[in-house]
């Protein structure tokens, strides 16, 4: 099951201000996203993220926010994203059946989103260096339960090779910059 950039969408969950201080690595989770994002952007994948109780865990983290149109932005109280209506109802999933998932904290809202997705027939990706947890175990763990579920555990470059799929375009040339030394 190769990624396709047209069946794609990216779903950035809750890598808000008050709580990525706490993630283990979170400065290279952030980095990873972001860049995951930036690829997205120049494929024309849809970006899309919510924000867990934002009034008491602050907005997306600012270089991730610049990369998100506000409308795509999506406020939640459930763990999972798919609990809350407005946010099943507005993914524009009835043509992109690939969800790369992106986020914090592994263990609670991706896990039980990435399930609900899974549920609902979606083929999900998780990109391994673009979550995380507050502790590496609770990371590893939900990972595990992710994939025995049916989740694909991939990491970036996996991604922006299946998302580009040959070499040789300036695409390629743009996104490739800094893979090879």
């Amino acid at each position: 099951m190769l990624l396709q950039a047209e069946h794609s969408l990216v779903l950035l969950i809750d890598m808000q201000q008050k709580l990525s201080p706490a993630i283990f690595e979170h400065k290279e989770v952030e980095q990873a996203a972001a860049w995951v994002l930036q690829v997205a952007i120049q494929l024309d994948v849809p970006v899309w993220a919510t924000e867990q109780y934002p009034q008491g865990l602050g907005p997306t983290l600012p270089a991730l926010a610049e990369l998100i149109p506000p409308a795509q932005v999506l406020q939640k109280m459930h763990f999972s994203a798919l609990k809350e209506p407005h946010i099943a109802s507005s993914l524009p999933c009835a043509e992109r059946k690939q969800l790369v998932i992106l986020g914090t904290e592994t263990h609670v809202c991706v896990l039980q989103s990435v399930f609900d997705l899974l549920d609902l027939g979606y083929q999900v990706f998780v990109v391994i260096e673009a979550v995380g947890s507050r502790t590496e175990q609770n990371k590893q763990l939900a990972l595990s339960r992710m994939q025995q579920a049916g989740a694909q555990i991939i990491s970036k470059e996996m991604l922006a090779f299946e998302w580009l799929q040959c070499c040789g375009t300036d695409t390629f040339r743009q996104i490739s910059k800094g893979w090879i030394r």
